[in-house]
């Protein structure tokens, strides 16, 4: 299994990667000191390989000792004990590389010695756990060599200017820990191709070949050069340079007032250097153009999202997504390079821990366990999600200049790196360090970027098009407000508050309705009654309404009250299913209308119940004045439908039903709700407009008579004029911006699906 902690990489403008110095300078190293053994036959001096940086000092050390325990065990050399290292290194002692006894253990197996865990637990008692969970029975072996000199060797002796095969050498673009990319001219086509050198092994290209996606480098062919070990894999040359440029940019940029002109102009000048003209303008250099630098960092997410999509379902992972690896078109478009240490399910003969590596800053923390010797999990065992952890810590780099984990420098081993790297990453990401960074970051990328990078696999995003369809909201400013508004914005500040306001919703319009029909009622009809029965009317009023109201509210917060308990349950605790989240999410959408199917039920009722108890209780209603009566009650209830349902549902849409799309991806009973709902919207408007119309109308002609009830045309013009006015609020405040909220959610639930 191939360890390789570090791909380190040069991008065609010259620029590296942190740990590209770091790997040149190790491979290096380890080459010389691997000559200078097999050149001389006998030991070289390790103090000779040594570089004078501190930094890399121990690291390099680490790396010798690991090859010289191989030559000296299993090649013919003099065997050496790990002790004999320590003596003559004292810098060791303090912190012993476990990964070091590892090699020797396995290494003196290897060379055909009864070797037990046990001698070395007696030997360095500080590290027994440690050790026996290293070399506990049932572990198997994994080489923990960094770089492999053979293969650097081979990659040496390419050079500019040379012709292999069908191929002349133009010019180097890059070089990484496992191959060497060249400009090359194909004589046989008469174009431009990028062409990859590397030594024979992985199967790179057979999944490459998998792969048609415009987010994915589009290879054309391999070859193999049996004489030298070595294979060329040609594909579509990209002028555009790669994203390490945009990082490097980034970090001497004013993040603040920054655009996606920084990412064309990092375009530009790598088409400028290979001599290339800059094309002219088009529809995605202007787009680029007029986005925030924010917004432009999700859009190049959202397209790498979208071809890690497309590889993740025809069983491809990449495993080393980095800056590096994301070459640019001329037209700024981002493109997934390098498998390299890819794994594809549908390729026979390969299997995940075949050729397994990638860069550590940007690995998982199940991918830096599976990189471990001495944990359980295995390479076969990642998923997806471990590339999207690592397109979060690409995008965060992208976004800032800055990684979302401090790593420090490799002073030490490999297997202590991989150790601090894991620890820190199973701790959890703090976003607050994105919040304070100097670019301008949404609340919505924020939160995509920490669900990325959530240590628990199982609290990530679940697919590449999920992902990809919350990148794609950065730039839908409309949809963005709605899932992501600001902390302090009254979405977010009045939603613990939601029982209390739902009701408040309700309870003004009714009581005001109740209000003006217990005045209607008193002024216009109870005086045509007979004594007896107006003298119970206020009785039978307290009771109606004492029944009505409790029964109304206690429905009304039953339902907020169920509502609210889920969203705290979802939200504070993590082991709890989110399948819940799906049916909360349409109780939201339809909290409105049961509100106001609710309230027109009981004025119903109540105006069943008025001439009913009369009745019942032997007092007399001309039927001209239970048709008066019912027709006030009409348009009372015609209030307490309209008004409530706007009311609460423009507090659900705004407040409420975001909230719940950060548990779970919308699936298409969402678009099937939010459907049902623009269309109900109409229904109600035209509800709300007919109160002043029922006003004029209805009452006017049931109440009209030979002498009219003083005050009661006045009533009747205090309805209609409330009622114009409640319309002209409904439509503007409610019914304009439901329909623009709609919209966007329809969006929103589009993307995730």
């Amino acid at each position: 299994m191939d360890t390789s902690a570090h791909s380190a990489a040069t991008a065609p403008d010259g620029s590296q990667e942190p740990s590209a110095a770091s790997f040149s300078l190790l491979a290096t190293a380890v080459g010389a000191f691997v000559d200078a053994w097999e050149a001389e036959g006998s030991p070289p001096t390790l103090a000779e390989f040594l570089p004078a940086s501190s930094s890399m000092r121990k690291l390099v050390l680490v790396e010798l000792i690991k090859v010289d325990l191989e030559y000296r065990w299993l090649h013919g050399g003099e065997p050496k004990r790990l002790a004999d290292y320590l003596g003559e290194h004292p810098e060791l002692m303090d912190s012993v590389p476990v990964e070091l006894l590892y090699e020797e253990f396995h290494l003196r197996k290897q060379a055909g010695l009864n070797v037990d865990a046990a001698e070395y637990v007696e030997e360095f008692p500080r590290h027994a756990e440690t050790i026996r969970q290293w070399l506990g029975p049932g572990v198997a072996y994994q080489s923990t060599v960094i770089t492999k000199p053979a293969d650097q060797k081979l990659l040496d002796r390419v050079e500019a200017g040379q012709t292999l095969g069908d191929f002349d050498l133009v010019l180097e673009l890059g070089r990484g820990a496992f191959a060497r990319v060249f400009l090359a001219r194909q004589r046989s086509m008469q174009r431009l191709v990028a062409l990859k050198i590397s030594a024979n092994r992985g199967t790179e290209p057979q999944t490459l070949a998998q792969l048609d996606h415009d987010a994915i480098v589009r290879v054309f062919d391999q070859h193999t050069i049996p004489e030298s070990g070595l294979r060329i894999l040609y594909m579509q040359f990209l002028a555009g340079g790669t994203l390490l440029a945009a990082v490097n940019r980034v970090r001497q940029a004013e993040l603040q007032s920054a655009t996606g002109q920084l990412l064309l102009d990092v375009v530009d000048d790598a088409l400028e250097s290979r001599g290339n003209v800059r094309p002219t303008e088009s529809f995605l250099r202007r787009k680029l153009h007029s986005l925030r630098w924010a917004e432009t960092v999700a859009w190049i997410g959202a397209r790498l999202a979208e071809g890690l999509d497309y590889a993740h379902g025809r069983g491809v992972l990449h495993r080393d997504i980095k800056p590096a690896n994301v070459l640019l078109t001329a037209e700024g478009a981002p493109k997934l390079a390098d498998f390299n240490i890819s794994f594809s399910e549908s390729v026979e003969g390969s299997t995940p821990a075949a050729y397994f590596g990638g860069s550590l800053a940007y690995m998982s923390p199940e991918q830096l366990e599976a990189a471990h010797p001495a944990r359980a999990r295995q390479a076969d065992e990642l998923d997806g999600r471990s590339d999207i952890y690592a397109l979060g810590v690409l995008l965060w780099e992208l976004l800032t200049g800055q990684r979302p984990f401090d790593d420090g420098p490799l002073d030490g081993g490999w297997a202590s790196a991989v150790e601090r790297m894991l620890n820190d990453r199973l701790r959890g990401v703090d976003v607050r360090r994105l919040e304070q960074s100097d670019v301008d970051c949404p609340p919505t990328l924020v939160r995509i970027l920490a669900r990325c990078l959530a240590a628990d696999r199982s609290r990530r995003w679940a697919s590449g098009s999920e992902l990809a369809g919350q990148l794609d909201l950065c730039l839908d400013q409309r949809a963005r407000s709605l899932l992501d508004p600001p902390t302090g914005s009254w979405p977010v500040r009045l939603r613990p508050w939601a029982v209390w306001i739902v009701l408040l919703a309700n309870l003004i319009p009714n009581a005001f309705g109740a209000v003006f029909n217990f005045l209607y009622v008193q002024r216009s009809i109870i005086p045509h009654l007979l004594p007896q029965t107006q003298a119970r009317f206020h009785g039978l009023a307290t009771i109606v309404n004492g029944t009505a109201f409790p029964i109304g509210i206690v429905m009304i917060v039953w339902l907020a009250a169920r509502i609210m308990r889920g969203w705290r349950r979802l939200e504070l605790e993590s082991s709890v299913p989110r399948a819940p989240a799906a049916s909360l999410r349409r109780e939201c959408l339809r909290l409105g209308e049961r509100c106001a199917l609710i309230c027109v039920v009981l004025w119903t009722v109540a105006g069943i119940s008025y001439p009913l108890f009369m009745r019942l209780q032997s007092l007399e209603v001309s039927r001209s004045d239970a048709v008066h009566w019912a027709a006030s009650l009409v348009v009372c209830g015609l209030i307490a439908v309209a008004y409530p349902f706007f009311g609460v549902t423009y507090f659900a849409v705004r407040s409420l039903y975001p909230a719940f799309l950060h548990f779970q991806a919308p699936g298409a009973e969402d678009a099937d709700e939010l459907t049902r709902l623009q269309n109900r919207l109409g229904v109600y408007l035209v509800v709300a407009a007919s109160v002043p119309l029922l006003a004029i109308g209805g009452l006017t002609m049931v109440a009209a008579g030979p002498a009219p009830a003083p005050g009661t045309a006045a009533l009747i013009g205090f309805l209609c004029l409330g009622g114009i006015v409640g319309l002209v609020v409904v439509y503007f405040v409610f019914f304009r911006n439901l329909q623009i909220d709609l919209d966007a959610l329809s969006r929103v639930v589009g993307r995730g699906r």
